[in-house]
């Protein structure tokens, strides 16, 4: 008898491929124009808390607020002064519209998140009195359809004014009272993922964040608190080609955050009122120089930069 021999159809194959691109290239495609990757390119796009219930009662002490009394409807109408200059600059103005009752500091956005150029790292404050801010950020952003790329967790902690970028390339994250080492780590690995150099800085006892400390005027212009910035950190930002511009008064630095300031693009920046040394210097040099009142945010030892988080620039 005859053996048959049987002609089975081979399996096909999949006949499909993967888009191959990267995140930061599908970012506008599918999520939106956010991203940053610089403190100092054209602000488009911000997220801003303004104050709520949770500034109306509390104790100053537990909440390391000064124990000035706060005019409540002038905060709020001082934060609003804040987002119409920005709004009048052309750059898109969001908020944070749900927040716990007993966080009188989220009004300080900027160390709830840390944009980068692929979406958003969710941060983890250090603080008992700011932990459990950030679920209400993650809840603004998811809402925006703003990527978060990253949640600090495990035994983490890290503040997003612990960051500064330098350019697309260097980033500048710190350690101290606000991010530990594992919380560096965290970010550093993302960042790195990135593309990114990180550059670590030692915070100083007296100081928590970056901002108070060091903040870019431009793309070769830098405003340091000289004798808090480490060296190797000056020395860094002056090969990559910025001029070193130190504050001429202790006194403006710490007391009128005259470094807590926001660049609306390269060499134009709003900075709070009351730091007429600073201000005259940094006029001398070039640079464009709008001023605020924003007294009674000040009094939750933070300024401009502190209320204000970056979701777009350039």
């Amino acid at each position: 008898m005859e053996n048959k021999k049987f002609d089975i159809d081979a399996i096909p194959g999949e006949r499909w491929f993967p888009k191959e691109s990267n995140f930061e290239d599908d970012m506008e495609l599918y999520w939106g124009e956010w991203g940053v990757s610089s403190e100092v390119d054209t602000l488009k796009a911000v997220l801003m808390r303004r104050p709520g219930k949770e500034i109306e009662d509390f104790i100053a002490s537990e909440v390391r607020f000064s124990d000035e009394p706060i005019d409540i409807e002038l905060m709020r109408k001082q934060h609003d002064d804040v987002c119409n200059i920005y709004r009048d600059f052309g750059a898109k103005v969001y908020y944070v519209e749900n927040q716990r009752e007993d966080r009188p500091n989220a009004v300080f956005c900027r160390d709830l998140v840390l944009m980068t150029p692929e979406g958003a790292i969710l941060t983890r404050p250090a603080m008992a009195a700011r932990r459990g801010e950030e679920r209400y950020i993650a809840e603004a952003l998811a809402k925006l359809g703003v990527p978060i790329i990253k949640t600090v967790g495990g035994d983490g902690f890290f503040e997003g004014a612990n960051a500064m970028w330098v350019d697309r390339q260097t980033c500048v994250v710190s350690t101290g009272s606000r991010c530990n080492m594992s919380g560096f780590n965290q970010v550093k690995t993302e960042l790195e993922r990135m593309g990114v150099t990180v550059y670590h800085m030692q915070q100083p006892y007296s100081n928590i964040h970056i901002d108070g400390l060091m903040n870019p005027l431009g793309h070769d212009k830098v405003l340091i608190h000289a004798g808090q910035v480490p060296y190797d950190i000056v020395d860094m930002l002056k090969r990559k080609g910025y001029k070193i511009l130190e504050a001429p008064s202790r006194t403006e630095v710490r007391e009128t955050f005259a470094c807590n300031f926001v660049a609306l693009e390269p060499d134009h920046i709003l900075m709070a009122a009351g730091s007429p040394r600073t201000q005259e210097m940094l006029e001398k040099e070039g640079v464009k120089v709008q001023t605020v009142d924003v007294s009674e945010i000040m009094k939750g030892k933070g300024s401009l930069h502190c209320i204000t988080a970056y979701l777009k620039r350039g």
